[in-house]
């Protein structure tokens, strides 16, 4: 069984327009989505805004994300699947209404 990790990217600022109501809808998509595929979620978590990010470069500490973006890491999730196919069609349905989901293989170190 191999590991993929789904990075969800969204733009932070759609949240803030759309309020609770957009939350609530968010939240509940990530629910069903959890629901619908525990066997293949070994974990995941959801992120603060980009607002609370400290970036360390060269020994020295900023406040702020590493990356200036419109579409900013919100989230992740952990796939265990057999194969990247099987990766791909859990990460097809991770919820991500203003963005996208960037899959990508856990590296092993023998």
């Amino acid at each position: 069984m191999s590991q993929y990790l789904a990075l969800i990217y969204e733009d932070e600022s759609k949240y803030a327009e759309g309020g609770e109501k957009v939350g609530k809808e968010v939240y509940e998509a990530h629910a069903a989505f959890g629901g619908a595929n525990e066997k293949a979620l070994a974990g995941g978590n959801a992120l603060q805004p980009t607002t609370t990010a400290t970036t360390i470069r060269g020994g020295v500490v900023t406040d702020g994300p590493f990356a200036e973006t419109k579409e900013a890491l919100g989230g992740y999730y952990l796939i265990e699947a057999a194969d990247l196919d099987e990766a791909l069609a859990v990460a097809k349905q991770v919820p991500a209404r203003f963005g996208g989901v960037e899959l990508r293989p856990i590296m092993v170190f023998e």
